[in-house]
């Protein structure tokens, strides 16, 4: 009788091994796997098979390509997104960043930030409870943890309740623009988050310099106010190889 292991494609014996060696030290962060002819010659198997075993590993964010010199181990190390301790009250009331709640010592910068104003796309105002083309402020960023790129967030507010506040500037302050909001009254109290995935479009991958098969998780989180109304929708296009998301919550 054939075994599980057997059953499995050559591809993903392969593959399976070679994470077996990251993960026994036998090839460390930055460390070059063996290639596509290296794999063929101690497999025993085609090119394709080869290939298709390095792909798994990139596919999985365990290594990149590098082109011209090989695939090599990655040296990043996946974010844990803690995604209900990262939106409590304490959090960012607080003073602190949602983001502290993930990062640990790590060093997160916030770059290509533009803040400006546009009539409301129909699907956003409908869940902003604006009028068709009511103006939205829209705070457009990327995150980059430890020089890697691994997050584009684009949120939606709207224009009107916002005015005047620094939510309207590239810098909201400390605790971010959910502090900025409960200053005025409209702090959410109450968050809807969806999740899918997807294959990046050109501009996604050119800027979170993903490499080739990545995909992305696409993240829409919409935040509520006591009264019920929406005061804020993020739409987050993140590296799903760089990330883990975790939900913990009691039954």
């Amino acid at each position: 009788m054939a075994t599980s292991g057997e059953k499995q494609p050559k591809y993903q014996r392969i593959a399976d091994a070679l994470k077996a060696a990251i993960d026994s030290g036998q090839y460390r962060a930055g460390d070059r796997l063996p290639g596509e002819n290296d794999l063929m010659e101690s497999y025993g198997v085609a090119r394709m098979t080869a290939r298709q075993a390095l792909g798994v590993l990139q596919s999985e964010g365990i290594a990149e390509a590098r082109k011209g010199a090989g695939v090599f181990v990655r040296d990043f190390r996946p974010l844990r997104r803690r995604s209900i301790q990262r939106l409590a009250e304490g959090q960012w009331r607080s003073g602190r960043s949602i983001w502290a709640a993930d990062i640990e010592n790590r060093a997160l910068e916030v770059d290509q930030v533009d803040v400006f104003e546009q009539p409301a796309p129909e699907l956003i105002a409908g869940v902003l409870g604006l009028e068709p083309g009511e103006a939205v402020c829209v705070r457009e960023r990327r995150f980059v943890l430890d020089g890697k790129p691994v997050l584009l967030s684009t949120s939606y507010l709207p224009a009107a309740l916002v005015a005047g506040t620094r939510i309207t500037q590239p810098d909201t302050g400390p605790g971010g623009s959910y502090a900025r909001l409960a200053e005025i009254g409209a702090g959410p109290v109450h968050f809807r988050e969806e999740v899918r995935s997807r294959m990046p479009v050109k501009d996604e991958a050119a800027r979170l310099e993903l490499s080739a098969g990545t995909p992305v998780i696409l993240v829409c989180r919409t935040a509520y106010a006591a009264d019920g109304h929406a005061v804020e929708v993020n739409e987050m296009v993140f590296d799903a190889a760089s990330y883990v998301l975790e939900y913990d919550f009691d039954a």
